[in-house]
Formats: structure tokens, C-alpha cells, sequence
């Protein structure tokens, strides 16, 4: 087991992700092998650059050594080698898979393979800077997708003075995460924004010029209306990277399957982050990608670690550019909207909700109830409780039973 130049190599990691990056700031003499030429850095901050708030620089994330610009093509079980596009073979005691996820493509008439001029997934650190470097003031930009993602892409091509047409497909905005009330002011703030957002709303394809180089001219809805657009933005959500895992005969269902110690059905392969299957989950989420490299970490270094999987907080600050009036009422006018949703927002027959919504202010806080359980709930323009709710839920533990339930949304003095 021996690399080009001769040295064994202890853990190698195939993606330089946010959660390979992580695992080699926590595992000492990793050789981290990444496909993308840049540096490791925070997904989660992609909307600032496209905004123009960051720089690239500013999301890089800690120094990693990584080899990066290769990518591996295939995983040698039996004599424990990676096979990497630049016809290296590097062997391995432990092999971590952090493969991340690929942007999903839906099945529009006009979109192959090969994506038309002024199509853009929004998923890596070149998508962003592709699109920055298309937008500019006026332009038509059409985002397909109406979760955390679209979301955050609408807001920042709005920033950047572009005419954002936001398609979603479900009843209403991040459906995932928001209840149809906090949808609805999310909604009125994008809109503020100069954001025009139609839900319920099914696309079917796009209208290209003919040519040998097409470029998307209009975006075709099932009902035959049709969306100007100069940009189109797919944000259709994503799908785990799995295929070296299923070439190399790894147990795959919607993500590469490990157990409590991150491992594959391999016992010298392991796999974190958006990649990989925990009890059934496929997170998909930075905290839960970062909480997974470091139980990882643990493990490898002969600890007892294990994870449990992770209940994870969706934050969402959206900020108002000053050279777009905002209306009165709209929550977070006029500095922006914060936004924080956890667990299941969405009621059960037999649930408890409670729920607090201030109109003039913005404010509006929900929580949901299930037996003597905290289930989820979502925070909307005032955050003052955000940290006392979390950490309940986070715990799971039982509610007192003498405490009122209107006590979990005003403990921080109320509205």
C-alpha cells in the first residue's frame, strides 16, 4: 500500500469539501484528493460571493493540504489503491468517501447534458463566480427552485440589480423547514425585494436559439406560459455522489450507508457528509457534515466515538440592499430578515402548536409539540429565543410538566 512516491499513506480522503476539509484539520498526515482547483471552503456562504459581499478569499476555509484538480476514477477493494484520473495510485490503510452531492438536473425539455448558454446549477464555488460573472443590472434571471438554496440565490441576483423571477413547484417557500405562515412572510420580504415568486408552479422546459452553442431565452411552464430569462438558475436540490462507492461494490440506497462509526459496508472505508446514508438519513447539511468528520476523527484516532446523527438548525439571514425601498410591515425591514427553523414544523393530529406573530414588527415564532417533546418550530424577523428553543430540542428532553407552553416563546420577555 504505497503511493507514487513510495510513502504509505494512513487516511486518504477523496473530496475537499467542507467535511474533508474538517477531517484534515482533525487527523494529522491525511492526503486529501479533491476535484475542484480551489482551495476547501464554506458552501454554505456561496450567496455572499454572488452577492458580491464576500470575496472568494473571505469563505476560504483553515489551510488543508489537498491535491486538488484530480479526480479519482476508481477504488481497488482487494489491494486498498485509489486510481486517480492523473494516473497516479495512491494506497491506503482507511479511505474516507466525501464525494459530497451533484445538483439535481430535472427532466426539462431543452436541458441535456450539456447545459445551454445562461443555465447555471449553483452548487460549487466556479457555478457562483460563473454567475457573477453573467449577471449585471436588468438582466432576466429566472431561479427554478423555491428551497433554502433558490432562495438564497433569488436574493443575492436581486442584490446584484437583476429582474429575479423565483419558480417553485411545492404550495409554498422551503417547504421543508417552513410552516405556510412563515412561508408567506418570507415570501412578502423576496418580494420587497423586487422578487417576483410564483408557486404551485411547474416548469417544462426551456426555449433555446437554435445554433451549435443554444442560450435559454424563456423558461416554459406546464401551462403554456412562458419566463423571460437572459439567466436561468436551477436550484432543484441535490443528490449524493455514490457512483465510486456502487463501481466499487459498496452497499448504496440514497447515499453510501454507514453505521455509528461513519463506516461502509467496507471495514476500511468510511464515508461522511453528503454522501452518506446514517440510519436511513441523508443530511445533506454542513453541521451535520461537520459533526460527522469529527466523530470521524475520534474513531480513527481509537476512540469510542460514535454518531447518533444530528438535529441540525437552519439559520437564513436575508438583508435588504439599501438602494431597494422596503415596504412597511415586511418582516426584518428595513436591515434584512432573520430566519431560524428546526425539526418538524409541520403538526401531527394530536400536536400541540403555539404560536406568536407580531404584524408591525415582523415577528413571528411558532413551535410545535409532540407528547412532552419539543418537535420542531420556526422563528421568523425576532430570534431573541432562538437559543433557549434549540437547545430543548437539541437535548430532547421531556418538557417540564408544570411549565406552560406559552413559556417556550416568551421566556426571553416576549414580544
Amino acid at each position: 500500500m504505497r503511493t507514487q512516491s513510495g510513502n504509505t499513506a494512513r487516511v486518504v480522503v477523496i473530496g475537499a469539501g467542507m467535511a474533508g476539509a474538517r477531517l484534515a484539520a482533525r487527523v494529522p498526515g491525511v492526503t486529501v484528493i479533491g476535484e475542484e482547483e480551489h482551495a476547501p471552503y464554506n458552501r454554505v456562504l456561496l450567496a455572499e460571493v454572488l452577492a458580491g459581499r464576500y470575496e472568494p478569499d473571505v469563505i476560504a476555509l483553515p489551510p488543508a493540504e489537498v491535491r486538488r484538480g484530480v479526480r479519482v476514477v476508481r477504488i481497488d477493494r482487494a489491494d486498498r489503491l485509489v486510481h486517480c484520473d492523473d494516473g497516479s495510485v495512491i494506497g491506503y490503510e482507511r479511505l474516507v468517501l466525501a464525494t459530497g452531492s451533484n445538483p439535481v438536473l430535472p427532466p426539462l425539455r431543452g436541458l441535456g447534458h450539456i447545459l445551454p448558454d445562461g443555465v447555471h446549477p449553483f452548487r460549487t464555488l466556479d457555478d457562483c463566480l460563473a454567475l457573477r460573472a453573467a449577471v449585471r443590472p436588468g438582466v432576466r434571471a429566472v431561479v427554478i427552485g423555491g428551497g433554502l438554496l433558490g432562495v438564497s440565490a433569488a436574493r443575492a441576483l436581486a442584490e446584484c440589480g437583476a429582474q429575479v423571477v423565483l419558480a417553485q413547484q411545492g404550495e409554498h417557500l422551503m417547504e421543508r423547514q417552513l410552516d405556510a405562515e412563515s412561508a408567506g412572510l418570507l415570501r412578502s420580504h423576496l418580494e420587497a425585494l423586487g422578487v417576483e415568486v410564483h408557486t404551485e408552479c411547474r416548469v417544462r422546459g426551456l426555449r433555446c436559439t437554435d445554433g451549435a452553442t443554444p442560450a435559454v431565452r424563456a423558461v416554459e411552464l406546464a401551462d403554456g406560459y412562458e419566463l423571460e430569462a437572459e439567466i436561468t438558475v436551477l436550484a432543484c436540490g441535490v443528490r449524493p455522489r455514490t457512483g465510486l462507492a456502487q463501481a466499487a461494490g459498496l452497499d448504496v440506497r440514497k447515499g453510501v450507508v454507514v453505521d455509528d462509526e461513519l463506516r461502509t459496508s467496507d471495514p476500511y472505508i468510511h464515508a461522511v457528509g453528503d454522501c452518506a446514508e446514517h440510519r436511513g438519513t441523508v443530511y445533506g447539511l454542513a453541521g451535520a457534515a461537520l459533526e460527522q468528520a469529527d466523530v470521524l476523527a475520534a474513531v480513527l484516532a481509537g476512540g469510542s466515538a460514535r454518531y447518533e446523527g444530528t438535529r441540525a438548525l437552519t439559520r437564513l439571514t436575508l438583508r435588504s440592499p439599501a438602494a431597494v425601498p422596503v415596504a412597511a410591515g415586511v418582516a426584518g425591514a428595513p436591515g434584512g430578515l432573520d430566519l431560524a427553523a428546526f425539526g418538524d414544523s409541520r403538526p401531527m393530529p394530536g400536536d400541540d402548536v403555539i404560536r406568536l406573530a407580531d404584524a408591525t414588527r415582523g415577528a413571528y415564532r411558532t413551535v410545535v409539540v409532540r407528547g412532552d417533546r419539543l418537535a420542531g418550530g420556526v422563528l421568523f424577523g425576532d430570534l431573541a429565543a432562538v437559543g433557549t428553543l434549540a437547545r430543548t430540542w437539541q437535548d430532547d428532553e421531556p418538557l417540564p410538566a408544570d411549565m406552560s407552553l406559552l413559556h417556550l416563546l416568551t421566556n426571553d420577555g416576549g414580544f
